[in-house]
């Protein structure tokens, strides 16, 4: 008998973000050995950014940074309460946001890079590691998702409900 709650089933993701999640982890506590309080991991990447092209709207950033505008909003908000950018309206449009470090988030900078740079390291010596290699598998998910995407996927398996 099939269960009503297909909750209660195994979930398919649950690995896959259990193990992001848990690398995330082991990068904040590096952060914190550093002394390194209220920084998340996917604060590094538009930190960076910004210290290279300098202030930007939420939608620059976003498209700059390939994700969706809700997300860098969000990423925005949690650094700004943490003290690391500014957000002033933009000089076009008071509707839009522009993002900028403070100084906080300028000191950062360089130690994200090398952050960066080590994770970077380290995915790649996991990859050579491991028998299926993340970056690989990724690909090969993407391709497999050009020839027939998720969506079609999904719809040649759903059942309407009764």
């Amino acid at each position: 008998m099939t269960p009503t709650d297909p909750t209660v089933l195994p979930d398919p993701w649950q690995s896959l973000h259990r193990l992001l999640a848990d690398m995330d982890a082991e990068i904040e506590q590096i952060y914190l050995a550093r002394g390194i309080q209220g920084v998340r991991p996917r604060f590094a990447y538009p930190l960076i950014r910004l210290a290279h092209t300098g202030p930007l709207t939420i939608r620059e950033l976003a498209r700059s940074l390939d994700r969706s505008h809700s997300a860098v909003s969000q990423t925005v908000a949690a650094m700004r309460k943490e003290g690391l950018v500014t957000s002033e309206p933009g000089p076009a449009d008071a509707r839009t946001r522009q993002i900028d470090l403070t100084e906080r988030g300028r000191k950062l900078v360089p130690f994200l890079e090398a952050e960066w740079r080590a994770t970077h390291a380290t995915v790649a010596e996991l990859d050579a590691e491991v028998p299926h290699a993340m970056t690989a598998v990724v690909r090969e998910v993407r391709r497999a998702l050009e020839r027939r995407p998720m969506r079609q996927r999904i719809l040649d398996h759903l059942e309407e409900p009764r």
